[in-house]
């Protein structure tokens, strides 16, 4: 006798940056440039307490998010 375990899986098939409409070229899953994504959920304290806000950047776009910080990002090599 066979017993089947149905598996589903979630393939990414499509990056847009949110800021600028590029779409990010993917392959068999997987970006193939640069991309900055934030899945973030908000906390109690604040005015969006429990919603999650989800987005995705091409590389030129967080760089002039970025340029824009008056403390710079920690970057570490």
């Amino acid at each position: 006798m066979r017993q089947y375990q149905l598996k589903e899986t979630k393939e990414v098939k499509k990056i847009i940056c949110n800021k600028c409409g590029k779409e990010i070229p993917v392959v068999n899953g997987r970006a193939e440039e640069g991309v900055f994504s934030v899945d973030y959920t908000w906390g109690y304290f604040s005015e969006k307490d429990g919603e999650k806000h989800s987005f995705d950047l091409c590389e030129s776009c967080y760089n002039k998010m970025l340029v824009s910080f008056k403390i710079p990002v920690e970057i570490e090599e």
